[in-house]
């Protein structure tokens, strides 16, 4: 008797492949930031008077806080005096300006964001651009053209990050990890980063090309546009002075070159 023949057909091999990641992926936080950017620049299409209203509203003035001038009306009252030291930091004078600032944020903004999470980055920005907007008001005191961009936030988002960007395995090192541990290396105390060559190196590119040239932050009228490049360095010095009170991640020790404890006596 002949053996039964396997009727069954060729069933060819399936091989699975990994899954291909995404050229690049950004951290919800700093998705939602740009996102915010984009739909807030949507102003751009109101009626010019509504527009103007808008940036004279939510734009920062140094004139609403000059006491000399007490008939001067500027719009939106007492509460601009508080709201608009973060709200100029959202507006944009156009897609140029805009696209500028979320591409130094895409790379900095992003190792940013993965290390102090939603709740911690949009305060740091916040921050930052208040403190862009103080040193915007100290150095411009009786200005009455708007002052508007998010470049004081990128600034200090680029300060912060530098404190960890070179350290072993972060995303400025030779050996960087994935993206989410190259993210939470432990920082090193400032006074020690200040004595590495590289971050050093990137202070005075940084600050060489934001006296020299600017780039950011803007006045609204074609004929009174400038830098302001005193709230770049406002918000760049605080991103620097205040990473650590927004740092979860344990920081290496002045003493210890591989340590990860926190150092409590060097916390800035």
């Amino acid at each position: 008797m002949d053996s039964p023949q396997d009727s069954s057909p060729d069933v060819p091999a399936v091989h699975e492949e990994a899954p291909r990641e995404p050229i690049l992926t950004l951290p919800v936080a700093l998705t939602a930031y740009i996102a915010l950017l984009a739909l807030i620049h949507l102003r751009v299409l109101l009626p010019p008077e509504l527009e103007n209203w808008t940036i004279d509203v939510f734009g920062f003035i140094p004139k609403r806080y000059d006491s000399s001038l007490l008939n001067l009306q500027i719009p939106g009252g007492a509460g601009a005096k508080v709201w608009s030291f973060v709200t100029y930091s959202l507006l944009h004078a156009n897609l140029t300006h805009l696209g500028f600032n979320v591409l130094w944020l895409l790379p900095f903004g992003s190792a940013l964001a993965r290390r102090f999470g939603a709740v911690r980055f949009f305060v740091f920005m916040a921050v930052t651009a208040a403190a862009g907007a103080l040193a915007h008001l100290v150095t411009h005191e009786h200005a009455v053209a708007p002052m508007i961009g998010a470049s004081a936030s990128v600034s200090g988002a680029m300060a912060a990050a530098i404190r960890f960007a070179f350290a072993r395995g972060s995303f400025l090192s030779f050996s960087r990890s994935d993206a989410d541990t190259a993210a939470k290396v432990p920082a090193l105390p400032l006074s020690r980063a200040l004595r590495d060559g590289r971050v050093v190196g990137f202070l005075a590119v940084w600050f060489g090309v934001n006296i020299i040239f600017g780039v950011g932050a803007i006045g609204i009228d074609a004929e009174t546009t400038s830098v302001a490049w005193q709230a770049h360095i406002g918000g760049f010095f605080a991103g620097l002075l205040l990473f650590a009170l927004f740092d979860p991640v344990p920081r290496v020790r002045n003493d210890a070159a591989d340590a990860s404890s926190q150092d409590v006596s060097d916390r800035i």
